[in-house]
């Protein structure tokens, strides 16, 4: 069965393409949730939330997006809602004393660096720069996307992905050279 014909089956409710299409998605979704919010049980409990919600709203998608990426912002948003429900808030920013931040085009690691260890010292970044770095590096979405699933302005997640970033390079010297670099 193609994945259109899939989708069109679940929109029947059709439990075995629902369980079908949960068996092709739950892992990587399972990985996206990880990483936000850094637990296992809640990962799979943010995982479970958004299918559940994904076939409920299954008519809602248009296929506009790829049918993992729409699944991937519902994942994100309830891994979100998990993080606010923890009274995680993200640090309010005063969006006149920001400014625009140009992007970095050249924005790189020392080489030897791998994806794991950047991975790693994201989740020690403070939650203002890991999210949005998270979402720009990790997961792919521009700015105004970015914006959306945080509720800040583009503006703010420019600021903050550039801040992210270059807390991210300082953090990774760090580790590799200790404090005389």
């Amino acid at each position: 069965m193609i994945q259109h014909q899939l989708i069109e089956a679940c929109k029947q409710n059709d439990r075995r393409a629902q369980l079908k299409l949960y068996n092709k998605y739950c892992d990587g979704m399972y990985y996206v949730a990880l990483r936000f919010v850094n637990d296992p049980f809640e990962a799979e409990d943010a995982m479970q939330e958004a299918f559940i919600k994904a076939f409920q709203k299954l008519a809602q998608f248009t296929g506009e997006v790829s049918f993992g990426a729409w699944l991937k912002r519902i994942v994100i948003n309830k891994c979100l809602d998990k993080l606010k429900a923890r009274k995680l808030e993200m640090v309010a920013i005063n969006e006149q004393v920001l400014g625009t931040v140009e992007e970095e085009e050249n924005w790189n690691v020392e080489d030897g660096v791998g994806i794991e260890e950047v991975k790693e010292t994201m989740q020690q970044l403070p939650e203002k720069y890991r999210y949005p770095l998270m979402l720009y590096l990790l997961e792919g979405y521009d700015h105004q996307e970015i914006a959306e699933i945080l509720d800040i302005s583009q503006v703010a997640s420019r600021t903050l992905v550039h801040r992210g970033k270059k807390k991210l390079q300082d953090e990774l010297k760090e580790k590799r050279y200790g404090t005389g670099y």
